[in-house]
């Protein structure tokens, strides 16, 4: 009656876990501290597997951090062109003067932001991964639903990422930015603000507009490379056209040499000749080559001063004399 029963044969058994006899492990280091059976049998989900996990956490945090420390040195110029943008195309015009450093700098920053972003969710999802791994889940059904999930939101938000693409690739492109003079077709301005999603410019009557990225089609900029002052002046239907093409020519010539129009001059003016006749008058256009944004100004210098020559000058205006001349005139 008092026979033993075997311990190996109940449900649970009283002999210490087999694991504390293999040096070095967290179960024998548990039984070695504790003496206790189910944490030493458990310090593998007890222990270990949450050492694994912090330890994955970490490194992704020093990853992310040393990466976006890169990246932040990359975007800051410091007066110069930031390293970031070197290999990018760029057509900032010289025109813009302290624009540039500023046009750069935005540029530089929200490309800068691109990058952050995507590190932060490489790195952390990552290691979000891999400590779902660690806990023994299986990643396939999550990666499927994840996929699902991504492309609903994606129609669900078709427009934001419409927006947010456009941007990076404008960003990229360098299709415009701080202080260019733009069209953009729903709106035209100088361009006070680039963002990924909305482009900010404000027009010649001081209106802000905000235009979505996604929205632009084309995009017609007035600042970049050179520009072209074109002056279109009617004379009347008479006068003798070469006589009138000389005086101008000379006229353009002698404002390309006058400061401060000499420095926005590249090009020798060129007056083109006869471009459109009426029976009331004939109109002859020049044309200046400038650097880019300057062409309004000079436009408007060489229309006033070439009304004034043509007035000295004594050349029929446009329609001629209501009345015929008195003896007074």
């Amino acid at each position: 009656m008092n026979a033993s029963i075997p311990l190996t044969g109940l449900p649970f058994s009283m002999e210490p876990p087999k694991c504390i006899t293999d040096d070095g492990s967290w179960c024998a280091e548990v039984w070695r501290l504790t003496g206790n059976e189910w944490l030493a049998a458990s310090a593998g989900w007890l222990v270990a597997k949450p050492l694994k996990i912090l330890v994955i956490f970490l490194v992704a945090f020093v990853i992310r951090y040393l990466v976006r420390r890169l990246i932040d040195q990359l975007t800051s110029g410091q007066g110069k062109t930031p390293a970031l943008l070197r290999p990018l195309k760029e057509r900032a015009p010289q025109a813009l003067g302290a624009l540039i450093s500023e046009r750069r700098q935005q540029r530089a920053k929200t490309i800068g932001s691109v990058l952050k972003s995507v590190v932060t969710f490489l790195v952390y999802g990552l290691a979000f991964m891999m400590a779902l791994g660690e806990l023994g889940v299986n990643l396939g059904p999550i990666i499927a639903s994840a996929g699902i999930v991504g492309v609903a939101l994606g129609f669900g938000a078709q427009n934001l990422v419409k927006d947010f693409l456009s941007g990076i690739f404008m960003m990229l492109e360098d299709q415009y930015g701080v202080g260019d003079v733009v069209d953009v077709g729903a709106a035209s301005g100088t361009i006070e603000a680039v963002g990924l999603r909305v482009t900010t410019l404000r027009d010649v009557n001081g209106t802000v507009w905000y235009v979505r990225n996604g929205e632009i089609l084309r995009v017609g900029n007035s600042s970049q490379g050179f520009a072209v002052a074109v002056v279109d002046l009617p004379v009347g239907y008479g006068v003798d056209v070469t006589a009138v093409s000389d005086l101008l020519h000379d006229v353009a010539t002698t404002l390309a040499k006058a400061e401060p129009f000499s420095a926005d001059v590249i090009a020798p003016p060129e007056v083109l000749g006869v471009e459109k006749v009426t029976p009331e008058s004939v109109t002859i256009r020049m044309t200046v080559k400038v650097r880019p944004g300057r062409q309004w100004a000079v436009q408007r210098a060489l229309r006033a001063r070439a009304m004034a020559a043509i007035e000295e000058a004594g050349i029929q205006p446009p329609m001629g004399r209501l009345f015929p001349p008195t003896a007074a005139d």
